[in-house]
């Protein structure tokens, strides 16, 4: 056994891809979620808490139920326009919380924390791309609340020694290999489940927001990562951390950049059907073109995406969507 886990949001979607990864290379994990957006038929690798990083009772439980060697945090609020809305929400759910864990953490030895962070920190690119010293300043809070737990994490470990690896997100995407889990969120704001819904439903009206960017087709430019390749770069920095590695930031991306255009018509391709679609109006804090220089991880962790090409994500989303859309109408009746 490599050590024990806890896995905070393991019930969702890219921890729980993270839980598989973790536990098939002989970690013990053991998930801790609130099910405020996570799933319980999701926690398929590893033992369950019920509790809520709001609650310091409910960490201590944890810790002294669980005594675990590392900590993977991916609890938190993610979605970038209801942040604009609701910051209170975002500085509570993603910077309080980490506050809290990190006290349990400091009281129980516990020294190794992997931290769900996002490129939503950069703000708009100054450069085609983007690598860790790239200027750090979010336009929304979403991305202000995850910068600021990067601060607290960089804290921690120069007063209390609490050693971190912040795996900066671009754009996750795609599903497990065998299906046995996926993007499911309610609300789903996420553009592949969104069009490959919008190519299944009749009634369901896709759109594109914004076609005015500055960029070749005019519709924004992301860097899409597959979550199984995300979900191995958090194995190899929790070994990394495991054995000693000191702090570090990785940008996790492929450095290739895919328009919102260009995947729906990837999006078409696989499915064999034609997308509908409106054009609506640019969403509060989008930035027109986030693509990661992920060189960093390359040399350090030795990482590199390899199952990102755009076909192949869109082609794993399916299969699971597919098979999430079926446990739906039998759940219905």
């Amino acid at each position: 056994m490599q050590g024990k886990v806890l896995v905070t949001g393991g019930a969702g979607y890219v921890g729980s891809h993270c839980c598989r990864a973790f536990a098939e290379a002989g970690w013990e994990v053991t998930v801790f979620d609130n099910f405020a957006t996570g799933w319980r038929d999701l926690v398929r690798w590893g033992g369950m808490i019920e509790g809520d990083l709001n609650e310091p009772a409910d960490i201590e439980a944890a810790f002294q139920k669980v005594k675990p060697d590392a900590v993977a945090h991916f609890a938190g609020s993610t979605l970038v326009g209801e942040s604009v809305h609701e910051p209170e929400k975002y500085y509570r759910n993603n910077t309080v919380t980490t506050l809290n864990l990190l006290e349990v953490m400091r009281r129980h030895d516990v020294r190794n924390i992997i931290f769900s962070s996002t490129c939503a920190i950069f703000g708009r690119a100054q450069t085609k791309y983007l690598a860790e010293d790239h200027p750090l300043n979010p336009i929304n809070p979403y991305g202000m609340s995850k910068l600021m737990v990067e601060h607290m994490l960089a804290d921690s470990d120069r007063a209390h020694g609490i050693r971190s690896a912040c795996l900066r997100y671009f754009n996750a995407a795609g599903a497990d290999r065998d299906a046995l889990t996926g993007e499911r969120h309610v609300p789903e704001t996420h553009l592949i489940p969104l069009a490959l819904k919008g190519a299944y439903d009749p009634d369901y009206a896709f759109s594109i927001f914004g076609d005015d960017f500055d960029t070749p087709d005019g519709t924004a430019i992301r860097d899409y990562i597959h979550v199984e390749d995300l979900a191995e770069a958090h194995l190899l920095a929790l070994n990394a951390l495991r054995a000693g590695a000191p702090s570090n930031v990785f940008n996790l991306g492929t450095g290739r950049g895919t328009s919102v255009a260009e995947v729906v018509a990837a999006v078409e391709k696989a499915t064999g059907q034609t997308l509908p679609r409106k054009i609506g109006p640019r969403r509060a804090g989008d930035p027109p073109r986030l693509v990661a220089a992920p060189d960093r991880a390359a040399e350090t962790l030795g990482w590199k995406a390899r199952r990102s090409d755009i076909d192949s994500i869109i082609q794993s989303a399916l299969a699971w969507h597919q098979k999430d859309w079926a446990r739906k109408r039998t759940d219905a009746g």
